[in-house]
């Protein structure tokens, strides 16, 4: 009777030697003469050989243990969101597999579409300025021991003996459809990854660059939305007499709809607006861009009258797009005189900040255009002394904050109460102070578009 064969695992080689049925005498021993006859007896004890099954147990083991080490790494993968944070998850997880310490990886789209970047592990940026003085194809190719192989490339060489490395090993980045680039680990000593790690590593650079590809195609969109939404917004700001002016603006991940627009009037007059369209994507962009335009045809016309130009808004929103809504404010300067008029619809008032003022701007309550069947608020007017710097500004600047909008406005006041005086004649440093005490360095960031419009009046 056969013995029954072990079932196949896939990745392991199921081959085990069958178990014998019947045990040789052992040989004897060098020097010692033939083994005694014992009469009616049996030969003396032989050790068994190791059980086959023991020996698939500790192959099924090894093979668990390598999916859950997959697993626990894709997983990992998976969690990440934005292309940069998945780049430096893939060079842990590689690093760890092939047994490296340092490493980068060159992102470099065989469709020439971009973006291009490289990141590194245990590199500095100088490091990663030598490295980019290595041809590609010397880099970029296999595992290379870099203190014996021949025909290496002498930049290679030298860029090695420079940082300390002895030895890389890079694999492609790529899926069936693309090339995305390509992952370098470096050895501090010369070295290279066994076969087993090297299937391991290249299982998990396959699901890995999967993962890449669909962020990539995310950060593409990402980057083409913001280019959009910079095009639709002005280039540069205009030079107004009596007048200095400013503006921050940060776009959301997914591209918000909200704008601003500084634009000269007749009788050396200034028309200031900000505001915000509902939702985000391209058709919320779109959308902006319309209301813009629209909203510089309607204050060239009639800027001295605030009112009338977000009553003309409001009808053309109701009119042509029913289904949206928007918050605006706009402001008709006169900065001879320093006095603004201005009319708000849904929007968060403007702030004075002066040497002994920090306040916010009287104006009243009012609904977003879009939400009434016929808009219509009044108009406040105020005196800004010499000095003084009228700051604008969009909901998403007090969102980004993540606090209630009571607490928001609060923080919002004590920002701007707390720039330093020496900043307070440029009004980019004015803008650059609120927006680094409200969001710091380090803040997450938000879906919301920030935008802060600094007017100071001389």
């Amino acid at each position: 009777m056969n013995a029954p064969h072990p079932p196949k695992v896939a990745g392991i080689d199921p081959t085990v030697p069958p178990p014998a049925h019947t045990v040789a005498p052992a040989p004897p021993a060098p020097g010692a003469g033939p083994a005694p006859d014992v009469p009616g007896g049996t030969p003396p004890p032989v050790a068994a050989p190791e059980a086959p099954g023991s020996l698939l147990q500790d192959r099924l083991a090894g093979w668990v243990s390598d999916l859950t080490t997959l697993h626990e790494l894709t997983e990992r993968m998976s969690r990440t969101s934005a292309l940069p944070a998945a780049l430096e998850e893939l060079l842990r997880a590689g690093a760890a597999l092939v047994g490296a310490r340092r490493g980068l990886v060159v992102l470099e789209p065989g469709d020439g579409l971009g973006p291009r970047t490289t990141v590194g592990l245990g590199l500095g940026r100088a490091d990663l300025g030598h490295i980019e003085t290595v041809p590609r194809d010397a880099l970029l190719t296999g595992t290379a021991d870099l203190l014996a192989e021949p025909g290496l490339d002498p930049r290679h060489r030298e860029v090695a003996a420079r940082l300390g490395y002895a030895a890389s090993h890079a694999l492609p980045l790529a899926t069936d459809t693309a090339h995305l680039g390509a992952a370098v680990w470096l050895y501090d000593e010369p070295a290279a990854p066994d076969e087993h790690h090297r299937h391991l590593t290249a299982l998990y650079l396959r699901q890995a660059t999967e993962h890449l590809a669909l962020l990539l195609e995310v950060e593409r969109a990402r980057l083409d939305t913001a280019v959009l939404t910079e095009e639709l917004l002005p280039s540069r700001l205009p030079r107004v007499p009596g007048v200095q002016l400013a503006v921050r603006h940060r776009t959301g991940p997914r591209g918000g709809g909200d704008w601003y627009d500084a634009l000269p009037l007749p009788d050396a007059a200034l028309g200031l607006s900000v505001g915000s369209v509902t939702g985000s994507g391209p058709g919320a962009v779109a959308a902006m861009g319309r209301l813009r335009a629209s909203l510089r045809a309607y204050a060239v016309m009639e800027g001295e009258d605030p009112v009338a130009v977000l009553s003309d808004l409001e009808l053309l929103l109701r009119l042509t797009e029913p289904a949206r809504s928007a918050t605006a404010l706009f402001a008709y300067c006169e900065p001879a005189a320093r006095r603004v008029t201005l009319a708000g619809a849904g929007h968060s008032p403007p702030l004075l900040i002066g040497e002994r003022r920090t306040e916010y701007a009287e104006t009243s309550l009012s609904a977003p255009l879009g939400m009434l069947a016929c808009w219509e608020a009044p108009s406040v007017e105020f005196g800004v002394q010499p000095g003084e710097t009228v700051l604008l500004y969009t909901d998403g600047l007090l969102r980004r904050t993540g606090d209630a909008m009571d607490r928001a406005f609060a923080r919002l006041h004590a920002a701007a109460a707390g720039v330093p005086r020496a900043l307070r004649a440029d009004p980019g440093a004015v803008a650059d102070h609120v927006l680094t005490t409200l969001l710091p360095e380090g803040t997450a960031a938000g879906d919301e578009d920030v935008v802060l419009l600094a007017a100071r009046f001389d």
